[in-house]
């Protein structure tokens, strides 16, 4: 049984390191210079799908990206919704999908998930992009107080590879 053990041993020590050294390599990108980064909901643009969900349009938000240390590195992008949304109670009452108008593939996501926007050779030091962002919100889901918004702040990660 020694190699038994020494072989899981060894298999949960290269999943610790493979795991870490993946994690490592994804970098958050600056966005400081965007001009409207934040998202905040205004329900007097709701619409009720049914009894139980709400459909909010929020807009362009434009993003701009700062990429300068990686021109010319091979790199994934990510577009990252946080776990935890004041005024939220759970990260299955929300659903929020974006279309592009530029480089970056559309999509959805919940609060946690992580998805992939881009894929490519970083060219310029600098990358502008839009999304139209929309909310489907399961109003059940939702515990905002009188004077009270559902805001978050979605990011961008990066991750070069070889």
């Amino acid at each position: 049984m020694p190699g038994f053990r020494f072989r899981c041993c060894a298999a949960l020590f290269a999943a610790c390191v493979l795991g870490q050294s993946a994690h490592a390599q994804a970098t958050r990108l600056d966005e400081s210079t965007s001009p409207r980064a934040q998202v905040g909901a205004d329900f007097r643009q709701a619409q009720m799908l049914d009894p139980n969900t709400i459909s909010l349009p929020f807009g362009h938000i434009e993003y701009r990206l700062a990429t300068a240390p990686y021109v010319g590195k091979q790199a994934r992008i990510y577009y990252v919704i946080p776990l935890a949304i004041a005024g939220l109670r759970s990260p299955a009452g929300m659903q929020l999908q974006w279309r592009s108008s530029g480089l970056f593939q559309g999509g959805m996501g919940r609060p946690g998930d992580r998805v992939l926007v881009w894929s490519g050779v970083v060219r310029a030091p600098w990358i502008t992009e839009s999304f139209d962002l929309q909310l489907r919100i399961d109003r059940r889901e939702l515990q905002i107080g009188q004077g009270g918004s559902l805001r978050f702040e979605s990011y961008f990660e990066i991750e070069t590879q070889p």
